[in-house]
């Protein structure tokens, strides 16, 4: 199981929100790109690097920092936040990104979906299903789909998609652990799942590398490394010696 530090960026500067509420961020770094620094220097091969403002809606300049962030040797970024446009996602590409996560964009917009999966495969393209006591929400958290999580895989591994990131919307930020009923859920569905949200402990990392969820492929870490209750060399240690029981699944596994 890969871990994957968190660099939310809002206003310019890193945040960390509670339950993606706007008005509830905390400051951890008035440049991301330090937090960035930070976490390469512990030995993290995979950034999650999204853009806030682009989740809510608002236009903001982030391809710089992305540039910035992909030079450092050894490290992938996988970004996401308010990308829906085939400009969009062509942009975060040419600025080193390794994949793009996609929200309310895969849900609302399915030829965008199919366009980017056709452009640049499966295994670069990250859908994000976000969920609130079960329903997928999008527009920055702020708009319930309707869709069931389970449903919403469905339709997405008919769609050509072969990783999904899964947040539970009312623990990202709270440090109250995984939503593990939500994510078990998901076995069986042939996709990989990045499990992000209310990740606080190494016990909760040791949780998603018992066997019922060998689909969770990776875990995405917040303020949990900002506020230090997670080493991250620690975690990275735990999960490097639990990947010798995980099997990815691949699309032939299982059905929804």
């Amino acid at each position: 199981m890969e871990i994957i530090p968190a660099i939310d960026v809002k206003d310019g500067k890193c945040v960390r929100l509670r339950q993606g509420r706007e008005d509830s961020g905390t400051i951890y770094a008035a440049d991301p790109f330090d937090a960035a620094l930070r976490w390469a220097g512990e030995g993290a091969s995979r950034l999650h690097v999204v853009n806030l403002d682009g989740a809510f809606g608002r236009e903001s300049k982030i391809n710089d920092l992305l540039r910035r962030i992909s030079s450092l040797n050894g490290v992938s970024v996988q970004f996401g936040g308010g990308l829906r446009s085939r400009e969009a996602i062509g942009e975060a590409f040419d600025a080193g990104v390794s994949s793009v996560v996609l929200g309310t964009a895969a849900f609302e917009n399915r030829e965008l979906l199919a366009e980017a999966l056709r452009a640049y495969g499966a295994g670069k393209v990250i859908v994000a299903v976000d969920a609130l006591e079960g329903n997928v929400a999008t527009r920055g958290w702020t708009e319930l789909t309707g869709r069931d999580v389970r449903g919403a895989a469905k339709e997405l591994l008919d769609a050509g998609v072969r990783t999904i990131l899964c947040t539970d919307i009312g623990r990202d930020g709270m440090m109250s652990g995984p939503d593990l009923s939500t994510l078990g859920n998901l076995s069986g569905t042939g996709l990989s799942v990045i499990a992000s949200g209310g990740i606080s402990s190494l016990g909760d990392l040791r949780a998603l590398l018992m066997p019922a969820f060998a689909h969770v492929t990776g875990a995405i870490i917040g303020k949990a490394l900002y506020e230090r209750s997670i080493d991250l060399r620690s975690a990275l240690a735990l999960a490097g010696a639990g990947a010798g029981t995980m099997t990815p699944p691949s699309p032939q596994q299982g059905s929804v």
